[in-house]
């Protein structure tokens, strides 16, 4: 089953002097569970993709279906909704709130969905688990190392229990062996969980634990291969 459907998509920039399509056309379809990766050179159109399946920028042209709702025809507060309880982000640089503990981070967008403090608690204990920082749950931020805040980023993301993940360059900050944690972790939960990851990459490590991998160049896709 097809969760996500994309459709003549377009992201047209209109520079000074030249007209740039960072998207240029994409037709695709992304199906349940699928651990895939969206790679190219930088600039080639990777995470402006990412940020227009997930509704955070708007196409010039095209349709982005998500389990048969058409995003962007969603006004502004059912967008916002609507990201927030079936998407979930890990961005390169993290993202979390510096104030709050690793714990309070990932609870957060449950407290925004209207969780009870009872699942709230037991939701984030599992998934801190999960990603190995069961006894860092009270630490902020700054306390943790980059690879032990991309954790968190990705609990975070997985909080909400979202039809898929958007991850872009989660392993562009971290060095060879939070890298294969973090691969590892979010494998697991993918076949566990049966939760859908979308990458944004040029990393070689990741481009091989993908079971489906997309090139991207110039906005258009070149090939589009499964393992």
């Amino acid at each position: 089953m097809s969760v996500i459907e994309i459709k003549n998509l377009y992201k047209i920039y209109d520079g000074s002097e030249v007209e740039v399509r960072a998207v240029n056309g994409i037709n695709l379809n992304i199906e349940e569970g699928e651990f895939t990766a969206i790679v190219g050179p930088s600039g080639s159109g990777k995470t402006t993709f990412l940020n227009l399946v997930g509704g955070l920028d708007k196409p010039t042209d095209g349709k982005v279906f998500v389990d048969g709702i058409d995003v962007w025809s969603l006004k502004s507060r059912k967008l916002i909704d609507f990201r927030l309880h079936n998407i979930g982000f890990v961005f390169q640089s993290y993202n979390l709130i510096p104030v709050l503990t690793a714990k309070e981070n990932v609870e957060f967008i449950m407290q925004l969905q209207g969780w009870s403090r009872k699942d709230r608690i037991k939701r984030t204990g599992d998934l801190l688990k999960a990603v190995g920082l069961a006894d860092r749950m009270d630490s902020r931020p700054a306390k943790l190392s980059g690879g032990q805040q991309q954790r968190v980023a990705v609990a975070r993301a997985l909080a909400s229990k979202p039809k898929f993940v958007l991850a872009d360059e989660p392993t562009a900050n971290l060095d060879s062996k939070s890298t294969e944690n973090l691969l590892d972790i979010m494998e697991k939960l993918n076949q566990e969980e049966k939760i859908t990851f979308i990458f944004s990459t040029h990393d070689a490590r990741v481009i091989k634990k993908a079971r489906r991998v997309i090139t991207i160049e110039d906005g258009r896709i070149l090939k589009d291969e499964t393992k």
